[in-house]
């Protein structure tokens, strides 16, 4: 009877509990849950309906001037083989 015991007590402690496992979704949430898709709100809503965009909320990219920059913004996925020779040192 003790082995019966033991042997149930490891049975449930192996079991996982997936109400505690599930991914949280809308679905599975309370009635006024909104997850969203982990981004900053820009704004409010009104209570018609509306979207109000606040622009201190907007995100603000400062992009240096490129123009005379040497190197180019694309990196291409397959490299051309370079071959390269080794140039001795003058002798002095």
């Amino acid at each position: 009877m003790a082995l019966g015991l033991i042997l149930g007590i490891g049975r449930a402690m192996r079991r996982k509990r997936t109400s505690s496992l599930d991914i949280l979704s809308s679905k599975r949430a309370p009635r006024d849950y909104y997850k969203g898709k982990n981004c900053k709100p820009t704004g409010f809503h009104t209570r018609k309906g509306g979207y109000v965009i606040v622009p201190e909320k907007l995100p603000n990219y400062v992009v240096p001037d490129l123009t005379d920059f040497k190197l180019k913004p694309y990196v291409s996925q397959c490299p051309r083989e370079v071959t390269t020779t080794e140039v001795s040192a003058p002798a002095k």
